[in-house]
């Protein structure tokens, strides 16, 4: 179990709930995740705009935390509005700070998502900001007061895996609010991967909604998740770089 300020999960894999082909699958899928919370993006749903869509029009979320994302924000004033309008459509308070900076990249504005985080604690919310691998800013945003930080494996979509294990387990080594990795993630590989560096979860979508299978994708993906926690748990051999025999030498005697 890990907690997020007051929120208590079991499930260690948080999934996403966009671009599924539809609802039937993305509902098996979320089935098949084990997950316990669903995160989506408020801008894309009719809770900003009536004529969109409802993506969780059939997932039960007595089942679930609805987990509201600020995707589609440019600054901390956008990601602040998006985040009151969850709130006022009474959806979890805990929000997930996305603020674009790069349009081709789509990496996180680190400026703006610090101070968007500060207003958004000021008014009460469960923050956890979506960052690159940045080791001071994740310090820096433990010591403003966000419950969680969020550091991406690759760039969103790009299902490279996770690009920069060292400053991942860095952050895991520095800062004591939860570690959840988040986009890139491309196979269940890359889940057990970002688990063993010591994060405490894994936040994807596009690896199970973009899979051949996506219900079988998010089975794979909830053993990664769950293979990878153990995995660090235990504690590894450590690495290096001559052989070791497996079996003991002493008292063995050589014809």
């Amino acid at each position: 179990m890990y907690k997020i300020g007051d929120y208590e999960f079991n499930s260690r894999l948080i999934l996403g709930t966009g671009k599924f082909k539809d609802a039937e699958v993305q509902t098996k899928a979320i089935e098949a995740s084990g997950t316990e919370a669903l995160t989506f993006a408020v801008r894309r749903m009719n809770l900003f705009d009536q004529s969109l869509p409802n993506p969780l029009a059939d997932v039960d979320l007595n089942r679930y935390r609805t987990f509201p994302n600020t995707a589609g924000a440019k600054t901390a004033e956008e990601a602040i509005k998006i985040a009151d309008i969850s709130r006022h459509a009474d959806m979890c308070d805990m929000i997930k700070v996305e603020i674009i900076g790069h349009d081709r990249t789509l990496l996180p504005d680190s400026l703006e998502t610090y101070e968007a985080c500060g207003r958004l604690l000021e008014k009460g919310y469960t923050v956890c900001p979506y960052i690159n691998c940045d080791v001071v800013l994740a310090e820096k945003l433990e010591k403003l007061g966000v419950h969680a930080v969020m550091p991406l494996g690759a760039p969103i979509g790009t299902g490279l895996g996770i690009n920069d294990p060292l400053n991942i387990s860095y952050m895991v080594e520095s800062v004591s609010i939860p570690v959840i990795v988040d986009a890139g993630i491309g196979s269940a590989k890359d889940a057990a991967y970002a688990m063993e560096l010591g994060a405490d979860a894994v936040l994807l979508n596009t690896a199970v909604s973009g899979a051949k299978d996506p219900v079988k994708m998010a089975e794979a993906m909830k053993y990664g998740v769950m293979a990878g926690r153990l995995s660090y748990e235990a504690g590894r051999i450590p690495k290096q770089y001559v052989a070791n025999p497996s079996s003991p030498v002493e008292g063995l005697q050589f014809l």
